[in-house]
């Protein structure tokens, strides 16, 4: 981890997959704003650098961890599918449910989770739209080019064909990752209250997992899956 302080978040991460409950820690935005530095995370937060460092150094005396970055394409699009589109289908009605039955019961004392309730919403018909269209449109041209590219084989194929739908969920990459913020902000990093139910407590304590996992799933497409795709339509175009 060489001069780690003056990488990216994003290629920090990248190597050293592990380092991500550090930076989760400290609210460092690996994914949507992974081409920071981690300098220039730590600075805009008032963090210090040489503490953060000590922790994400800690965390690599371990190479038990998947090397992402040496996936190709088909694998990186089979891995984001299982580990993260199946998770985001499957928690996000569990959440939901749980959100809704604490809004009702306790959404008089605590407000906030009122509006919880509703960003989650959605967000959850954002996301559902924003998987589909990955799946159906932007994954299989993905997958295409890559045969392309592998087999050296020629079509005419314009930058606009990776480029646009990678520019769409780049932005609602984004908006879901406000989102999230925002209810991190609004129930104080997902703080329960002292008297807050059982069902009130693990709705917290889902939507931290689920927005870690959303870190995770967009650094893999923003910062590795979606730069290859347009690294290897650039190669195919060339050929031309």
């Amino acid at each position: 981890m060489t001069n780690i302080a003056e990488q990216t978040l994003a290629s920090i991460v990248t190597a050293h997959h592990q380092t991500v409950p550090v930076l989760e820690k400290y609210n460092l935005d690996f994914c949507c704003k992974g081409k920071r530095t981690l300098t220039q995370a730590c600075t805009e937060k008032g963090l210090s650098v040489e503490e953060v460092l000590k922790e994400l150094e800690s965390t690599t005396e371990s190479n038990a961890t998947v090397q992402f970055a040496e996936l190709n394409a088909e694998q990186l699009i089979q891995h984001i599918l299982l580990r993260h589109h199946f998770y985001v289908k499957q928690s996000m009605p569990t959440i939901q449910e749980h959100l809704t039955k604490v809004a009702n019961k306790h959404g008089d004392r605590f407000p906030y989770m009122n509006e919880v309730l509703n960003i989650f919403i959605q967000l959850r018909n954002e996301l559902s739209l924003h998987l589909q269209k990955e799946e159906t449109i932007l994954f299989p041209r993905i997958k295409e080019v890559a045969a392309l590219s592998h087999f050296n084989q020629k079509k005419n194929i314009g930058s606009n064909y990776i480029f646009g739908p990678v520019s769409v969920m780049e932005s609602e990459h984004d908006e879901a990752g406000e989102a999230m913020s925002k209810i991190r902000e609004l129930t104080n990093n997902y703080t329960a209250p002292e008297e807050a139910c059982t069902t009130f407590k693990v709705s917290l304590a889902e939507l931290k997992e689920f927005e870690e996992d959303l870190h995770k799933h967009v650094h893999l497409e923003n910062n590795l899956l979606f730069p290859m795709a347009e690294k290897m339509l650039a190669a195919v175009a060339s050929s031309l």
